[in-house]
């Protein structure tokens, strides 16, 4: 195949990146716009790149070192770029390039002056923009300057904060090439940056203008602030004027200078609101050509705008799919189930598949469309009281959309059926029968027993077949009435004790001591579990020892019988996974490694707890915790007996201890059920998998985790797979990680996350939601992984979330403070287990806090203190 040098701007697309990277392949694309104009030029292709990187075998080398070194290691990657750069600048470029690029500049002007813009094939991409990280060069006059600072733009592909980025996104070096865009240069009126969604709300029908005199450089480089504008609906909603004390200007032999506009116009608008309108005008349908929210650079010149650059806003929350133009509003579950890092497509549709509720999703996260519910007027009230329990945040989001009367409007409820309600009407209420409790665990374990008889006879279409009719089995487990009942009895009775107990003896959430040691709690006996587990490893040393040096590896369960004690040890472990084992952090994505597939993730906290604990640590701390309830109930009973009405109050107050001590522990089960089952459909679905690798049909097992449930069934069937659809939705995967799920999204594409509207903590204070009463001095241990915990006695865990499978790391700790979580989800309701103050809730609690760091932690009144 031949190479090709240089190719004009108008013969390139979208489809030509790999051969002018993204800047020019999008330029290109531009000009092909109707109404869209683009200044002239060219672009130098990735052939020349290539073959000036081949001039010089020393770069090979330097680029083994740069693989080799870490994004945090500074100062080798800024020494290591360095060279790479000096060194192809420094290559000469061979004669027929130079001519070739000569000749392509007399095309547009022997002295004209361009622009000379690097364009990496890593760039500008709908996951990725990569702005900023390379170089452009404006006003450059001349070709031997043209090709000098074409030189450059190869270099700058190796700038120490393009590599760096590189690397974090875990992209080859060698995978990325650079071609150089050269364009007629123009001297703009005015210039600056459209963003066809609003970047920071992400609202998709809200448009920002960003304005200024001059070169759009002086905004990019921070030189002066913008005058700023909304466009909504073809009309200006928003404007803010800036003093524009300064521009940067083109100077006449080339290169340009920062020069001080007349103190007269410093204030005047650098577009009028017409312009600003046809701008945006010009924006919708850049837009409407690539599919989604353009980044656009322009410049408004004497005949009108001419776009420069267009680029994916790559830091947009997507939006769920709909059929309609209606609005929505969609409710995070990752914040209800403690799990907001994104799942891959079959964990996300195997949820849908046995949720109990319709579901969408978006960047990898689930989402409840609450729409219906809040346009009914019976509905709107009882769903933001039930979501402010849980998390005030998201009832403060979900309110400020309604606030917008316009958005969600509420319509009138139907009229109830005659006769009044169908059926046999609520069930009466249980009190405090344990045997309920049993009962349907004992139901549960049945289910779980049937699934694991029966499925161990199906493969290939007639497992799928088996698993749909499983998944419904799945659902009326989870909605039998009684379930429901016993979890909501629970619930109800806490919120009943903190409400009446703070209205009559002014006792802040009483609930947290009176749930101490509350029986039938699968979750934290989880965590008290592994303190035996503990016990059983302690006295051997060379088990402790072989734990510390190989405990990574996870056949390490295969070692240990070979070391004095080490029997012992791994029976001790393999009954804890034997009834644990299908638990993992992030469990309700059915593709997580549990941790009987991964059973090193548990050896830090069992070294944690051989370390901080004495043996018959967990039957002790249960004991304190039920004598700690029992001590409290006599209190608040006493008290209550003195005040008016006092036996009365303390009649009813006994009698809903009674039935939150009986009921709340049920409220772990669902979840251990859910998983346990998710578990039994993995290792089906992963055998599947190994067939599908044996016959040639997948490269990876793990390859079926980026597959929905049907399409999985569609390649069993079929013995079919489609590579580039796996290879697009690892992509996709790995760009979701960079995403921040909101707590409430709209169909507009706005995010919002809402806000504690309370002044009662001191200033710089951390605010949060109390859901475990105490307060608490100690370490900060900033932890995101609990595979890397490392814990004293003593210790303030701090992460992004917790779910059940961090329970074990609960029992050594003296407090917990997440960034998401409320009051009856599962860090909390274990925080209260355990006699651990807790706040939940506080944004950005892992970016605010330092690892290490001296924390009070307030759990009764809701926020954090940062020591000195």
């Amino acid at each position: 195949m031949t190479e090709r040098y240089v190719l004009d701007l108008h013969d390139v697309d979208e489809t030509h990146l790999a051969v002018v990277g993204g800047k020019g392949a999008h330029l290109g694309a531009l000009a092909r716009i109707e109404g869209i104009r683009v200044p002239e030029g060219f672009c130098v292709t990735t052939d020349a790149f290539r073959r000036i990187m081949a001039e010089s075998p020393p770069i090979e080398n330097l680029l083994d070192q740069l693989s080799r070194s870490k994004p945090d290691d500074r100062e080798a990657i800024g020494t290591l770029s360095a060279q790479i750069r000096r060194t192809v600048e420094g290559i000469a470029i061979p004669d027929d390039l130079a001519a070739e690029i000569t000749r392509a500049v007399a095309r547009l002007g022997e002295h004209v002056a361009c622009a000379v813009r690097s364009s990496a094939t890593a760039e500008d991409l709908p996951t990725a923009s990569f702005a900023g990280q390379q170089d452009t060069y404006l006003n450059v006059v001349g070709p031997s300057e043209i090709l000098r600072h074409v030189s450059r733009c190869w270099a700058s592909l190796f700038t120490e904060r393009a590599v760096t980025y590189r690397q974090r996104n875990d992209i080859d070096h060698r995978m990325v090439d650079m071609a150089v865009v050269v364009q007629r240069m123009v001297f703009p009126h005015a210039s600056g940056i459209l963003f066809t969604a609003d970047p920071v709300t992400g609202n998709r029908k809200v448009a920002t203008v960003d304005a200024g005199f001059g070169l759009g450089e002086a905004l990019v480089s921070g030189l002066v602030n913008p005058d700023v504008y909304k466009v909504r609906h073809g009309e200006v909603v928003e404007r803010a004027i800036a003093a524009k004390q300064r521009a940067v200007h083109a100077l006449p032999d080339g290169g340009t200078q920062q020069v001080a506009v007349d103190a007269q116009r410093q204030q005047e608008p650098a577009l009028t609101d017409a312009q600003v309108v046809q701008l945006v005008q010009l924006g919708r349908r850049i837009e409407e050509h690539f599919g989604r929210p353009q980044d656009i650079e322009w410049c408004l010149v004497d005949d009108g705008f001419q776009m420069v650059q267009s680029r994916p806003i790559t830091t947009l929350f997507p939006i769920p799919e709909t059929d309609d133009q209606a609005n929505h509003v969609y409710v995070s579950v990752g914040h209800q189930q403690m799990m907001t890092d994104p799942m891959k497509p079959l964990g996300l549709s195997v949820w849908k598949l046995t949720a109990m509720a319709p579901m969408t999703d978006a960047g990898g996260r689930l989402f409840v469309d609450a729409t219906r519910a809040l346009s009914s007027p019976a509905s709107r009230a009882g769903l933001l009281d039930l979501v402010g329990r849980g998390d005030p945040l998201t009832r403060d989001a979900l309110e400020t959309v309604l606030d917008r009367a316009d958005f969600v409007p509420l319509l009138p409820d139907p009229d109830p059926a005659p006769g009044g309600p169908r059926g046999g009407g609520a069930p009466s209420p249980i009190e405090t029968d344990p045997s309920v409790v049993a009962g349907l665990i004992e139901r549960s374990q049945a289910s779980l027993a049937a699934l694991r008889r029966d499925i161990g006879t199906k493969t290939g279409p007639a497992l799928f077949d088996f698993l749909l009719e499983a998944f419904e089995e799945h659902k009326r487990v989870l909605s039998d009435p009684l379930s429901m009942q016993a979890i909501m009895a629970g619930m109800e009775a806490t919120w009943w004790l903190n409400d009446k107990l703070q209205e009559w003896l002014g006792e802040k959430n009483a609930a947290d001591t009176l749930t101490l040691s509350a029986p039938d709690n699968v979750t934290s006996e989880m965590g008290l579990a592994l303190l035996d587990v503990a016990d059983a490893i302690r006295p051997h040393a060379q088990v402790v020892a072989f734990l510390q040096n190989t405990g990574a590896d996870d056949s390490f369960l295969d070692e240990l019988p070979k070391l004095a004690g080490g029997t012992e040890a791994r029976d001790a472990i393999e009954a804890y996974l034997d009834r644990y084992g299908m638990r993992c952090a992030g469990e309700i994505d059915i593709t997580r490694p549990r941790w009987r597939e991964r059973p090193s993730t548990l050896v830090p906290a069992i070294l944690d707890n051989v370390r901080n604990f004495e043996p018959g640590a967990a039957q002790r701390r249960f004991e304190q915790g039920r004598q700690e309830a029992w001590k409290k109930e006599q209190d608040i009973l006493s008290r209550l007996r003195v005040l008016p009405e006092g036996e009365r109050k303390a009649d009813e107050t006994k009698r809903m201890i009674d039935r939150v001590r009986t009921f709340i522990g049920y409220r772990e089960y669902p979840k251990y059920g859910i998983v346990s089952r998710y578990f039994v459909y993995k290792q089906a679905l992963l055998e599947e998998a190994d067939r599908l690798v044996r016959a040639e049909v997948l490269a990876d097992r793990e390859d079926v985790f980026y597959l929905t449930f049907q399409e999985l069934h569609d390649v069993v069937r079929s013995k079919h797979v489609d590579d580039r659809l796996i290879q697009q939705r690892k992509e996709a995967f790995r760009t979701y990680h960079a995403l921040t799920p909101p707590r409430v999204l709209t169909s507009e594409g706005e995010t919002v996350n809402g806000a504690y509207r309370r002044d009662d903590a001191p200033a710089g204070a951390l605010i949060g939601l109390p859901v475990s009463g105490g307060t608490v001095e100690g370490r900060a241990r900033v932890i995101l992984d609990m595979a890397q915990a490392d814990l004293e006695a003593g210790d303030i865990l701090v992460t992004a979330f917790t779910d059940p499978s961090w329970s074990p790391l609960f029992v050594g700790i003296a407090g917990l403070v997440t960034e998401v979580g409320g009051l009856m989800t599962h860090g909390a309701v274990i925080a209260r287990e355990y006699g651990l103050p807790a706040v939940v809730g506080v944004n950005q609690a892992t970016r605010l806090i330092r690892d290490g760091q001296r924390i009070r932690v307030h759990g009764s009144d809701g926020y954090v203190e940062i020591l000195s």
